[in-house]
């Protein structure tokens, strides 16, 4: 399986590059959210606990979840005429089809028999670039089955892509929890920017199943999920307002 020998063969790496580029995103981003914060937020009491939840996400969380997808993805066999085309088609062929199984994901997360799966995610009453990366093992589990499906598009592609699609992941997931109110509606067709992500996370009941894309709002637009920024008055507030065990938060059950 293509995918798995690429993830066996670039693994060690991966731990190395990541743990330079978690010091480069410390530093930058935090300072970059500090000159004008779209919410109040004291960074030495959140950034210690978050940073030791990245760590067992990084160390935990990945690795569960990677060997359970190798048990239930599915990675179909794509046609040769498929392959044959350019990779930038194949690139935004694997983009739009990752990430509209993705919605479809999160969306099922958020009904009343799989939110618990999804509940580490919206736990913290705080919002910034890191508050993004609580993630049970059963949702990373589930988010990543899409992927792994589209990723069959990527098949013997340049040894770059894979490095590619980690930086694309890491920086999406920081920017759409970004402690900045960024983004205009011209944008926010093509991309999911701060603000239009912040209302997915608020704690109002209006705004519980509002906003769910991942990567592009146009799924949000063609399947009625879609709260306009604009609309929506401000200070936003976060949280579950309910306390659950870390462990299973962690599991996700």
């Amino acid at each position: 399986m293509v995918f798995w020998d690429i993830v066996r063969v670039f693994f060690p790496k991966v731990v190395l590059v990541a743990l330079a580029l978690f010091a480069f995103r410390l530093v930058v981003l935090t300072l970059l959210e500090k000159r004008n914060p779209a919410h109040v937020l004291v960074y030495r009491e959140v950034l210690p606990k978050d940073i030791l939840v990245t760590f067992v996400i990084g160390f935990g969380v990945f690795p569960i979840s990677n060997f359970l997808n190798r048990w239930i993805a599915y990675e179909p066999e794509l046609p040769r005429l498929v392959m044959e085309l350019p990779l930038a088609i194949r690139i935004v062929l694997y983009l739009l089809i990752g990430d509209l199984g993705h919605y479809w994901v999160h969306r099922l997360m958020h009904t009343r028999h799989f939110w618990r799966t999804h509940k580490w995610h919206h736990a913290p009453t705080y919002m910034y670039w890191l508050a993004g990366v609580r993630a049970s093992v059963t949702q990373v589990t589930l988010v990543n089955l899409p992927y792994i499906a589209a990723g069959a598009f990527l098949a013997f592609s340049p040894w770059w892509i894979f490095w590619a699609i980690i930086l694309k992941n890491t920086a999406q997931n920081d920017f759409m929890h970004f402690n900045r109110w960024w983004g205009n509606r011209w944008l926010e067709w093509f991309i999911v920017t701060p603000r239009y992500h912040h209302i997915h996370h608020s704690d109002n009941p209006d705004h519980y199943n509002s906003n769910l894309a991942a990567l592009f709002p146009i799924w949000d637009h063609l399947f009625g999920t879609y709260v306009d920024p604009d609309t929506v008055q401000k200070p936003l507030r976060f949280g579950i307002g309910e306390s659950v065990p870390p462990i299973r938060l962690f599991i996700g059950i």
